[in-house]
């Protein structure tokens, strides 16, 4: 799925709207969307950075919902509910960056000379443990194909060569990412 700018623009207007109208304990003004895309369902991560680090980050894999309430929801998630980070505070919001990203359907790969780095983003599963990184994570850490690997299997909490046992299911996807910078 490719989104023109347009939709772009308002999945960020989105993001930037959920964050602060919990701070003002509104709800979300009323949306009237244009945009048939933005009514498809869509997995989709919103990215929170502070001075160009990650403040938070939380989405869903799969297409649970149209987009446009994804992003809705995950901005909220991502700002108050990451459980790494504590809950974003007022003061906060003008020192954030934004980053949306819209993902492609899942794709179980047995090779992983499949795997595209920067271009693919990689969902490990083995039993209950499961972990995904953003195609553009090993792309803004340099990681090679097998790094990128051992990082999801980390991000899992299985150990780093857990990608090579042929109980580990291995997902490829990508993703359409944009951000802003206010």
């Amino acid at each position: 799925m490719e989104l023109t700018e347009k939709e772009k623009t308002t999945l960020l207007d989105i993001v930037k709207k959920a964050i602060t109208a919990k701070f003002n304990d509104k709800g979300m003004p009323i949306l009237t969307l244009e945009s048939q895309t933005l009514k498809e369902r869509r997995g989709a991560f919103v990215t929170l950075k502070k001075h160009g680090h990650l403040r938070g980050c939380i989405g869903y894999i799969k297409a649970v919902k149209p987009l446009w309430e994804t992003v809705r929801e995950m901005a909220a998630a991502a700002a108050f509910h990451d459980p790494r980070f504590p809950s974003l505070k007022l003061e906060e919001i003008q020192d954030l960056t934004f980053e949306v990203s819209v993902l492609s359907p899942l794709k179980r790969i047995k090779n992983i000379d499949e795997i595209e780095v920067g271009k693919h983003g990689l969902y490990i599963v083995r039993g209950y443990n499961s972990g995904l990184l953003l195609p553009q994570v090993a792309a803004e850490y340099g990681w090679d194909r097998e790094y990128f690997l051992q990082e999801t299997c980390y991000k899992a909490g299985l150990p780093p060569q857990a990608w090579k046992d042929k109980e580990t299911e291995i997902y490829i996807f990508s993703a359409d990412y944009f951000g802003d910078t206010t």
